[in-house]
This record gives structure tokens, sequence and C-alpha cells, in this order.
């Protein structure tokens, strides 16, 4: 079944980042259906699953050169840059953090 998720295509320093809104922490094979729906979806980029933390931090699953980018970053400022959707099948459960 097909999901629908938030997005925000950025332009960090000249790096496009394809940032996608799930409720929970991710794994590998819910990843990486994402970044295929991506690219099916012509959003161009690295593709950063975020998530609220319970304490209302951002948790992220990224390529280890965004991580500094979305350490600093609060939830609610990337939330403020959403500017699109993306549906992905996501045959993979979002695991709890």
């Amino acid at each position: 079944m097909d999901e629908t998720f938030d997005v925000a295509h950025l332009n960090i320093q000249d790096v496009k980042v394809v940032v996608v809104f799930v409720d929970r922490a991710v794994d590998a094979s819910a990843y990486a259906a994402l970044q295929r729906a991506a690219s099916a979806a012509g959003l161009d980029g690295d593709v950063v699953a975020v998530w609220p933390d319970e304490y209302g931090r951002t948790g992220f699953l990224a390529y280890p050169e965004r991580h500094a980018f979305f350490r600093a970053a609060g939830y609610d400022q990337l939330r403020a840059q959403i500017n699109a959707k993306l549906n992905a099948k996501v045959t993979a459960k979002l695991r709890l953090p």
C-alpha cells in the first residue's frame, strides 16, 4: 500500500536534499524504498528521513555528509520548508526509536 509523505526539497550549500518526514525512525529497507520513490518522482538529491524523537528533537537517517546540518536544524524549522508530497510503497515497518 502506498503512503504519502510530506517532503521538503532543499538546496543546502549547492547540495540538493530531499527531506522526507516520517512518523518514527526507519530501517534500511524503508529508507531504500523512500530513495527509490523520490528518484521515480523526479526529486533529485540526497534523501534524508526525519522524524521527531520523544523529546521533540530531530531524529534522522542520512548520509554522514549531511549529519552536521541535521543535528543543528530544528524539526519545526524543517517542517516549515515542506513544498512537496511523495507517494511511496514502504513495505518495511517504520521502527520505534
